[in-house]
Formats: C-alpha cells, sequence, structure tokens
C-alpha cells in the first residue's frame, strides 16, 4: 500500500508543486509554493523544499529552514519548519503530520536536537495542529509571528 513520501523538487514535479493551493481561510497565513520555490532558489544554502506525495499525487508542500543564524547571538543557529502547504482538499488526512515528522526525522539525521517553527496567529492559524505535534510556544516573535520550538 502506498504511504506519503517526500520528493525533491525537480523539473517533472515543479508544476504540480506550484499548483498546490491552501482553503483560502488560509492564503494570508502561509505563501504560495512558487514564492516558497523563488526564495529557496535565491537560498538554496538554507532552503530545504520538498513536495508531499502520496501515490504519485502531489498533496501539499514543505520546506524547511536549515542552520540559520537567529538574532544577534553568532552561537544562536537554528533549524526548522519554514513554509508547509498542504493542498485544500487534502487537508485533515495527516498529510501535514506526516511531513513535520519526515522533516523531524532529517533533521536528527542531521545532528539537530530541536526544531523550530514560526506562524501567524489567528482564529484560521495553525497553532492548535503544532501544539498537538508538540510545539511549545519560546516567548519570542519573529516579525509579527510567534515562535515554536519541538525538542528531538
Amino acid at each position: 500500500m502506498p504511504s506519503p513520501r517526500l520528493e525533491e523538487i525537480n523539473p517533472d514535479n515543479v508544476l504540480a508543486a506550484c499548483a498546490i493551493a491552501v482553503r483560502p481561510d488560509q492564503e494570508g497565513l502561509v505563501a504560495p509554493v512558487a514564492r516558497s520555490l523563488a526564495e529557496a532558489y535565491a537560498q538554496p544554502a538554507v532552503a530545504w523544499p520538498r513536495l508531499i506525495v502520496d501515490d504519485d499525487r502531489p498533496v501539499g508542500f514543505l520546506m524547511g529552514f536549515l542552520d540559520i543564524r537567529w538574532g544577534q547571538d553568532p552561537a544562536d543557529v537554528r533549524s526548522g519548519l519554514w513554509r508547509l502547504n498542504i493542498a485544500a482538499d487534502q487537508q485533515g488526512r495527516g498529510y501535514g503530520r506526516f511531513a513535520v515528522a519526515a522533516f523531524a526525522d532529517e533533521l536528527r539525521r542531521r545532528g539537530a536536537d530541536r526544531m523550530f517553527v514560526t506562524w501567524a496567529p489567528g482564529p484560521h492559524g495553525p497553532e492548535r495542529f503544532y501544539g498537538r505535534l508538540g510545539f511549545r510556544l519560546t516567548g519570542e516573535r519573529s516579525g509579527d509571528q510567534v515562535v515554536g520550538e519541538l525538542a528531538l
């Protein structure tokens, strides 16, 4: 039985990745995949973009950030979840949970002991989702977003 997997973005799947669209009420909360891919292209040393695929069907997009300096302290280097877009008609099926767990596994493989994520607070935001996965608010803000941390 097929199971979800993460695929590197390549010429064969880039258009499918760009076609991933979240629900209309979530559009102001997460950037479109095309913008994420442009940012990944501009910052290839830190961006980790992946298409979430189930049975050869694109169902979402994840982009992690790797080893960025956080704030003013040069010793504070972090990795975490930059973007998570699950297609509107695929939400509630466990793909977001799968993608976060798969990226956590990647970070563990790279030696990380924590994973970070930021999100815009609000009624349609992902705070409950991340809380159920074990993320805890750090009390920090990144622009207008709150910061969550997960121990790996």
